[in-house]
């Protein structure tokens, strides 16, 4: 099972302790090669690093080392009360007008939201102009922590026009906004859309089990239905080693 720890004893017994080449590079090269070939699955757990150390004989700063290495080229992760995992697999997302959720669910990931945060509230000034509300009149506000395959992935801030009041808690822990919306008559049809990159702020290190202050990507979108009206500003912050965003550019 990909929860179950996973012993390297056998993955590491062919380590040439006397020729050139430094033991740190040949774990981390072997534990590499399982990965990306599928013998230690995503989502897997390793043993502590004193406990890989002393079973193959070898330090601990070597094992140290050797487990940065695949920290640092997006393999394996440390999750807080967890340990070492190795990483469920990276979601890519088109540049397209799609949700968080359907994207999770198109590459096969099992999606999951818990909803942090669902009341009404007064617009600010910035979102009252994007939906065309007036400042300070009613907005629904939701915030949300989006999980693929139960490792947290991003944070979803989205603003919506009053009518929206009556969508429930329930429906958004079990369904995508952009799928409770089309439920709902709403075609959508375009939307204004900028990407870029931040540190983590607030409680987002923790929600996304990151480094306090860690990078975050982050997307600010005002999509618009088929008449032209704004239905949601959406504020988001995704973890950078378990997401990316991917367009297609073309010559003119």
């Amino acid at each position: 099972m990909a929860d179950d720890v996973v012993r390297l004893d056998e993955l590491l017994t062919s380590l040439d302790r006397t020729g050139p080449v430094p033991l740190y590079f040949q774990v981390s090269s072997a534990m590499e090669r399982a990965i990306r070939s599928g013998e230690i699955p995503p989502g897997a757990r390793l043993e502590n690093e004193i406990a890989i150390a002393q079973r193959l004989s070898l330090s601990r700063p070597t094992i140290r080392r050797a487990m940065e290495e695949l920290v640092d080229k997006g393999l394996l992760v440390r999750r807080r009360g967890i340990g070492t995992q190795v990483v469920q697999g990276q979601v890519t997302r088109e540049v397209e007008l799609t949700s968080l959720y359907e994207d999770l669910q198109s590459s096969h990931h099992e999606p999951g939201t818990r909803v942090l945060e669902h009341d009404t509230r007064p617009a600010d000034a910035a979102t009252a102009e994007a939906l065309s509300v007036p400042v300070g009149s009613d907005i629904v506000y939701l915030r949300r922590q989006r999980s693929t395959d139960g490792v947290p992935v991003a944070i979803l801030v989205n603003c919506l026009p009053p009518e929206f009041a009556d969508i429930t808690t329930e429906q958004l822990e079990s369904k995508g906004l952009y799928q409770i919306l089309r439920s709902r008559g709403v075609t959508i049809r375009v939307a204004n859309q900028r990407i870029g990159a931040r540190r983590a702020h607030g409680d987002e290190s923790a929600l996304l089990d990151i480094d306090k202050g860690g990078p975050v990507l982050t997307m600010e979108r005002v999509a618009y239905d088929a008449s032209g009206k704004a239905f949601e500003v959406g504020h988001h912050c995704y973890r950078p080693d378990m997401y990316s965003f991917s367009t297609t550019l073309v010559a003119k």
